[in-house]
């Protein structure tokens, strides 16, 4: 059972701590390589997972515990609770020197995120949220937008992708959290990806959206679930509940809801 702090709380004050590990590579020397698959990986996405999952589990140690950076232990299925972490979303904007990634660290219970901090310390933007108690950047209460029309929309999502549809505003980020974030600050009315994603991109991020008043769905327009067997999540779309259904249409009109593979 959880201890006297909430999760929240717990999450919080471990995502802050790894932040300032993170920073101390941000933008210096250190060892970098690529995955199998093709995606990179640096030395701070390693010992940021280190840290995250010794003070966590040692916090929680009946919870389960999901990490990009972290040998599956199929254990997690039998879990109820699990800490779904993203050492460094965005480690292609981390490399780059780019302030865009984030440290994502969410608890799932029976699928679902009931408490998740996504953390961009180089912007020092903390974005965190639990069930039934709102969404906030930086202590303040965060709203995701109203907007039901695509037209005029300020949208996150790759480009190319938006050829023949409406005319909107698009930017990208490398961290997907970060974007769905963003969103929920009202900052965008919307994101969409349709590259393959992992429950870490999003699990966290998700939490923040709907205690926003958002939504992040997959292509069937369902709720995302989490800590299945794949921890794999296909083309998902957030946005605040006007745009959802639109923002669906104009993709099934397209033929674009067929998941992408995934791009380092």
């Amino acid at each position: 059972m959880p201890g006297p702090e909430s999760d929240l709380d717990l999450l919080n004050a471990a995502v802050r701590e790894a932040g300032k590990i993170a920073l101390r590579f941000f933008g210096g020397q250190y060892r970098r390589w690529t995955k199998d698959g093709g995606s990179p990986v640096t030395e701070a996405d390693l010992a940021v997972d280190t840290f995250l999952k010794d003070t966590l589990r040692s916090a929680r140690p009946g919870y389960g515990w999901l990490s990009e950076e972290s040998l599956d232990d199929p254990a997690r299925l039998q879990a109820r609770r699990v800490f779904v972490v993203d050492p460094i979303d965005g480690t292609v904007a981390f490399m780059k020197g780019r302030p865009h990634f984030t440290i994502c660290a969410a608890v799932v219970e029976d699928g679902r995120p009931t408490a998740g901090v996504v953390f961009n310390p180089a912007a020092d933007e903390n974005f965190t949220a639990e069930t039934g108690r709102g969404a906030f950047l930086n202590g303040v209460p965060i709203k995701a937008g109203k907007r039901a029309e695509i037209a005029g929309c300020r949208l996150l999502g790759n480009k190319q992708a938006f050829d023949g549809w409406p005319p909107m505003h698009i930017e990208n980020f490398s961290s997907i959290a970060y974007r769905v974030a963003l969103v929920a600050a009202g900052r965008f009315d919307a994101m969409v990806s349709l590259t393959t994603k992992r429950d870490w991109d999003m699990a966290a991020a998700d939490i923040v959206l709907s205690e926003a008043g958002g939504q992040l769905v997959g292509p069937d327009g369902a709720l995302l679930t989490y800590n299945g067997p794949l921890a794999l999540q296909g083309a998902t779309i957030a946005s605040g509940p006007g745009l959802t259904g639109p923002l669906l249409a104009e993709l099934a009109a397209k033929n674009s809801l067929k998941t992408r593979p995934d791009s380092p």
